[in-house]
């Protein structure tokens, strides 16, 4: 779980959060936010927290991801009172009791919390299998480039709102949301057999999505809804719908 966490300082960091990620900063008043940043045509590039930091806002998101994210920010700062700078801290998460100064992680309760300091890491408890029982994805496995954060589980994963004002990306959410039905998306499957992470997924030898994370017999997958059902086959591996 390599992190990179950047300090988000000035004036009018919360008003330039505001207009470009999914989710609403206010959020930040009560604890942690989980958003997206998309492209203009309302794929993901992004996800990553927002958290509170005095008169600040940390921005805690996946390493693989950070060289892409942050000189996209900065492209959006133009004559905003905006700093953003790279942080020396780590992120520390657990599911046991949660230590002095750590955050509800706001995804689901049962991810525990994260705490920001100079010590990284986790209790060892098992994050896949709390992410497979409840299909939450992960930066760079289940949520990729070209993908849509909807199909990817944001509305329940309180990773974006509805209800507030543009950002990148508002509009082909929006119209997802209210204007069409889902045909395609991540869904937690049983598995029977062995298939890496990637495996193309077929039914009657049609394709039918992709097998992502696994944790014991079951196991995340992105399927096309109209063709899901027992018997499909991933590799070796046979799928079937939960």
């Amino acid at each position: 779980m390599a992190r990179k966490i950047f300090r988000i300082t000035g004036k009018d960091a919360r008003e330039f959060l505001q207009g470009l990620v999914t989710n609403e900063v206010a959020g930040l008043d009560h604890g942690p936010v989980y958003a997206a940043m998309l492209t203009p045509q309302g794929k993901y590039l992004a996800d990553f927290f927002l958290v509170p930091d005095g008169e600040g806002v940390l921005l805690d998101v996946d390493a693989g991801l950070a060289a892409g994210l942050i000189p996209r920010l900065s492209m959006y700062k133009l004559r905003a009172d905006v700093e953003i700078a790279e942080t020396g801290l780590q992120v520390r998460r657990g599911t046991g009791p949660a230590p002095e100064g750590a955050w509800p992680d706001p995804r689901h309760a049962d991810l525990g919390w994260r705490l920001y300091g100079d010590e990284g890491g986790d209790d060892g408890s098992d994050f896949d299998a709390i992410r497979v029982a409840h299909c939450i994805p992960e930066s760079g496995i289940e949520l990729t480039p070209d993908s849509y954060i909807l199909e990817s589980g944001f509305a329940r994963l309180n990773g974006v709102d509805f209800r507030k004002g543009c950002y990148v990306g508002q509009e082909v959410t929006a119209r997802m949301k209210h204007k069409t039905e889902l045909k395609k998306g991540l869904t937690t499957v049983a598995i029977e057999g062995e298939a890496p992470v990637g495996t193309a997924i077929t039914v009657d030898g049609k394709p039918a999505g992709t097998l992502f994370t696994r944790s014991g017999d079951r196991a995340i997958a992105y399927l096309r809804f109209d063709r899901m059902r027992e018997g499909m086959q991933a590799g070796e591996a046979t799928i079937s719908p939960v």
